[in-house]
């Protein structure tokens, strides 16, 4: 019979005297009670802020509200709370309000990305669907920080149905992530019919969901939402574990229905002074995921929003955590450390360098160890130049769903033989200009 951990019955039976473990473990219980002020919060963890601190904390709950599930506050260890990861994650600092002239309102410039409400189109063949604006526990390091606690945001059936017509109409889009807010706070019903929708569309192969309800509220997690999601195979859910603290017995349980139901999990972290920015936790962190059948999937580079500068790393203590996972251990248990380009230019990988020197038939690596060796390439190598012309190709491509005029852009252009483009320059660029009407045709 599950039982209260010693905390946990504590923070229950503060909040509702008569608290049992079926309140507990219900998640509409746990969002009706929700921490949102700071003496509640000091009420149930048993500690107390100088006046001085919840002058400077209210004035950022003024800007950036405060929501913590019981669950989640429950994780916070009261004799250690300032240094606690949970803590840093879920509650207010004043360095919130600090906004550095380089911070964004929107640094991936998702609302300039927006053809309808609720999309972003950015990749060629994939779009962001926002679903939801609620979240079970608002983030301290959310990159959507302009949006959380609004519900002039929160969108409406008629803005989904936008947004479905949107990806109707645009058959190139074969995989749609449904992100928030977390889509994971939508009702099953509601949840049902979204994913309906989208698998009605012919050309819409995958759908992703991007959740922290397994981290925040676990028992969000239940039969019923299992039996939804299991309906609309192909289906993948991404997580969002910070610190191997975040799984829990509860979060295992989450995790394992999930996984149970045949749906592929991954988890995205983000990188986070004061909370993992340490070689050892981040090994433990992934570690922790593969057990619980979670591939690491991306680590973040935290995002340049307003108010992040003090959760943010230097880049290369993101690589210095990857060099100490990379031959250290399983590959599939090394996430990709990437920077979310400021201003809507996508993911960047940003990887230690494996690659020291090339020459015209022979390339120079060096391994985890430091180990330097050589790898010799073929003397007589046929290559294939690629115009796009996929008819006319001696290579067999036997895809069904291969499109008839394969195009591609950006470097990938570059590298190809389908125009005669031989630069990117940018529109701006003053040589450019100073040409002032020259025939040369530049692409931009």
């Amino acid at each position: 019979m599950s039982v209260f951990s010693n905390r946990q019955q504590d923070i229950a039976q503060k909040i509702q005297e008569s608290a049992v473990i079926e309140n507990w473990k219900d998640w509409r219980w746990q969002m009706r009670h929700a921490i949102k002020d700071i003496s509640s919060f000091e009420y149930l963890l048993g500690v107390e802020f100088s006046r001085e601190e919840r002058t400077a904390l209210q004035q950022t709950l003024d800007t950036f509200p405060l929501s913590i599930t019981p669950y989640y506050i429950s994780l916070i260890k009261p004799e250690d709370y300032k240094n606690d990861p949970v803590f840093r994650q879920s509650f207010p600092s004043p360095s919130e309000l600090i906004i550095d002239d380089y911070d964004m309102a929107d640094p991936l410039a998702e609302d300039s990305d927006s053809p309808v409400p609720g999309i972003t189109h950015r990749y060629p063949d994939r779009v962001l669907f926002h679903v939801s604006n609620v979240c079970a526990m608002y983030c301290r390091h959310c990159t959507r920080k302009r949006k959380v606690g609004d519900m002039d945001l929160i969108p409406v059936r008629e803005e989904v149905e936008q947004g479905l017509a949107y990806i109707a109409e645009h058959p190139e889009v074969r995989d749609v992530l449904l992100s928030g807010g977390d889509p994971f706070m939508l009702n099953d019903e509601y949840l049902d019919w979204i994913l309906t929708e989208l698998r009605a569309i012919p050309h819409v192969e995958v759908i992703r969901i991007g959740t922290r309800i397994p981290v925040v509220l676990p028992y969000r997690v239940t039969d019923a939402l299992v039996s939804v999601l299991k309906k609309h195979h192909p289906l993948w859910v991404n997580t969002h574990f910070n610190h191997p603290s975040e799984i829990t017995t509860s979060a295992r349980e989450a995790l394992r229905k999930l996984a149970d139901a045949g749906i592929p999990l991954g988890n995205q972290s983000v990188l986070l002074a004061g909370v993992n920015d340490c070689p050892r936790i981040m090994k433990t962190l992934v570690h922790k995921l593969v057990i619980n059948r979670v591939r690491p999937y991306y680590l973040y580079q935290c995002d340049l929003s307003e108010g992040l500068s003090h959760f943010r790393t230097p880049i290369g203590k993101g690589i210095e955590i990857i060099e100490s996972l990379i031959g250290h251990t399983s590959g599939f248990a090394v996430p990709t450390y990437v920077i979310d380009a400021p201003g809507g230019g996508g993911k960047i990988p940003v990887m230690p360098n494996y690659l020291i020197s090339w020459s015209t038939n022979k390339v120079v690596l060096r391994n985890y160890e430091g180990v330097i060796t050589t790898y010799k390439e073929p003397d007589a190598y046929e290559p294939v130049f690629c115009d796009r012309n996929c008819e006319k190709c001696t290579l067999q491509l036997t895809v069904d769903s291969a499109e008839d005029d394969y195009r591609s852009i950006g470097i990938a252009e570059l590298l190809s033989d389908q125009d005669d483009i031989i630069s990117l320059v940018p529109d701006s660029n003053e040589r450019l200009l100073r040409r002032n009407g020259a025939d040369e045709e530049v692409e931009t």
